[in-house]
């Protein structure tokens, strides 16, 4: 090292360390802690930079996480990923056909249901149209070019924002259309969602949850292995570089496949000729009730935290099984007469008057059949036949409220979702004279229950309390501190869990005991996002330079789409002199996420965390 580079580090150390960097995001949106962190100077949220663009490594297989395909795609994926690959017009499998065979009615049936079209290739399901936003003032429009679809985003110049133009290429749609759907795309072999959605009960696009009143273009959203796996069969495993890098397609089969509820049919279908006994095949009927039930809530069961199990992901999770061996649901005690979120009806029916009543014999299938969904027109007295199953009084079916045969408009009302914009949900608390309202604020000071009463480790409950404070409570902050601290003294805490630990450290000014944690989580996983980004900023800012820039190159040569800490990056690069590579660091992010006004003040101004630096000088 020269003595002008080292005068330059020595000088640029001392800067950062007057700088206040905002903290990465965590792995799962869910667990984020950044918004209890105080607005940093300047406004901006740092994280993570980008070198040049290069194949993801390999790592050893045995300690990514397993792999959702079942042989029973074993035919198909070979071919598929080859076409994925070379970009030519690519095919779902579609294992279910066989199934067909023997079933053919309850296939046809199945076909139809909104499960069945839970995902596909986007042209199987393409919607053009457009919206205007008007917070961001951006020009959203959905169409078809030369046999592809794409979306396309578009600003004129004003004088409070600059021109904003592109297009993204749209692979495959997701959500059945029934409330509505978004399609993914592709960028830098990492696969995302679409800012916008399309609203069925509308029939318009606008934008997707929680970015009604954006006021730039959202942020890139990576697509998840463990979203994915409710809308789509045969989901892949995520390299180890990032969540969102597949070795090629995120998912072998469109839909909720057979294979969801039943299993891998291979030794069903094995056995199964014109003069054979049909090999086993998984009933959930058959399973004890937890197993059964577990088969369907591990989609309709959301809670307000949810902790994956050690080694364990939704995505991993097979029919037969315990859901509370993959991951603990966790509500909020104050929450308990009931919630607004879209997809809670599992927790809800646990608190109904029937389900008590019922106890085990109550069970989702009572009341939905998994194979057909009725039309409109059966709707009504298909479900009242469901409720006169159980209520046999003669009073009920002939003088109680004779004008009105759907007991679910009474019992069962349709709420506003608190977490999906322009969306409502059927309350299954099932009650008496419903409670038309919810509270408008909750408890500062709340306590968390797991769902079901299911068994949870105290770093588990360390882990859901840290995902509330993601919202900004200073009380659950602390709980999950002194929850994963304590945990941590017994027993080695998982990378999930240790960054977490770091993240809350961070905030509570120990960089030291912080420092510490992050080390410990990436030996677990070298690319544990959260903490390369915030390890980074942690180092580059006391004293540890070098060690904090290869943190930062680690984790944007793996996931390029983590804008803050490419901005650390490229602010790293630009006040050391590399211009050059500062610019071209720039220029890839602006790829992924065109319209940051961290990225673009920064751009356009060189302005970046209160501090300046010149990008047009050479190097």
């Amino acid at each position: 090292m020269t003595p002008r580079l080292a005068a330059r580090i020595a000088a640029l150390a001392l800067m950062l360390a007057s700088l206040t960097f905002a903290l990465a995001l965590a792995r799962h949106p869910q667990s984020v802690l950044a918004s209890v962190l105080p607005e940093p100077k300047g406004g901006s949220h740092p994280e993570r930079r980008l070198a040049a663009p290069r194949q993801p490594q390999s790592k050893d297989p045995e300690a990514a996480e397993t792999t959702s395909t079942t042989s029973h795609f074993a035919r198909e994926s070979s071919s598929f990923r080859q076409s994925v690959r070379s970009g030519e017009p690519t095919h779902l499998a579609n294992p279910d056909t066989v199934c067909a065979t023997c079933h053919q009615s309850i296939y046809d049936h199945y076909e139809q249901t909104p499960m069945a079209r839970g995902s596909g290739l986007a042209a199987d399901a393409f919607q053009p149209g457009h919206t205007h936003h008007s917070p961001s003032n951006i020009d959203y429009r959905v169409f078809a070019r030369d046999n592809a679809d794409w979306m396309s985003f578009s600003r004129p110049a004003t004088a409070d924002s600059p021109a904003l133009e592109g297009e993204r290429r749209l692979e495959y749609f997701i959500g059945s259309g029934k409330r509505g759907r978004t399609y993914l795309y592709q960028l830098d072999g990492q696969w995302f969602e679409l800012p916008i959605n399309f609203y069925t009960h509308r029939n318009t696009w606008d934008m997707a949850p929680a970015f009604d009143n954006a006021t730039t273009m959202p942020s890139v959203l990576p697509t998840d292995p463990n979203c994915l796996h409710c809308h789509a069969t045969g989901v892949q495993p995520s390299l180890p570089e990032a969540r969102n890098r597949f070795a090629a397609a995120p998912f072998l089969q469109g839909g909720v496949g057979c294979s969801a509820c039943h299993g891998d049919p291979t030794a069903h279908l094995a056995q199964n000729g014109p003069n054979s006994k049909p090999g086993p095949i998984l009933n959930p009927d058959k399973l004890t009730p937890i197993r059964r039930d577990s088969a369907c809530i591990q989609c309709h069961l959301e809670g307000d935290a949810v902790v994956y199990r050690a080694g364990r992901s939704l995505a991993q999770f097979r029919p037969g099984e315990d859901l509370a061996d993959t991951a603990v649901y966790f509500v909020r005690a104050s929450q308990q007469a009931g919630g607004a979120r879209a997809t809670s009806q599992y927790e809800a029916l646990l608190r109904s008057a029937c389900k008590r009543a019922s106890g085990d014999k109550l069970t989702c299938t009572t009341c939905h059949d998994p194979h057909s969904s009725p039309s409109p027109a059966e709707r009504v007295q298909y479900f009242r036949a469901r409720c006169l199953a159980c209520h046999t009084t003669p009073a009920i079916a002939t003088t109680h409220h004779p004008e009105q045969q759907n007991c679910a408009s009474c019992h069962m009302p349709t709420r506003d979702t608190s977490d999906i914009s322009h969306e409502q949900s059927t309350d299954h608390d099932i009650e008496i004279a419903p409670h038309h309202t919810r509270p408008a604020t909750l408890p500062t000071h709340d306590e968390l229950i797991p769902v079901g009463q299911v068994h949870a480790t105290e770093a588990e409950y360390g882990m859901a309390y840290a995902q509330l404070a993601a919202h900004g409570n200073q009380y659950f902050g602390e709980q999950a501190l002194r929850l994963l601290t304590h945990a941590a003294d017994l027993t080695p805490l998982d990378a999930d869990m240790g960054t977490q630990q770091g993240f809350l450290y961070q905030l509570n000014n120990q960089p030291q005991y912080a420092r510490s944690a992050y080390l410990a989580a990436l030996k677990q996983n070298p690319y544990e996002p959260a903490a390369l980004a915030n390890l980074g900023v942690l180092d580059a800012s006391t004293g540890h330079l070098p060690e904090g820039i290869a943190l930062l190159e680690r984790l944007i040569q793996a996931d390029p789409s983590q804008t803050p800490a490419g901005l650390n990056l490229a602010f790293i690069d630009c006040k050391l002199g590399y211009k050059q590579a500062a610019r071209q660091l720039l220029q890839r992010l602006q790829l992924l996420n065109p319209d940051d006004p961290q990225l673009r003040l920064f751009v356009t101004r060189g302005t970046y965390a209160g501090q300046h630096c010149d990008l047009t000088s050479s190097n």
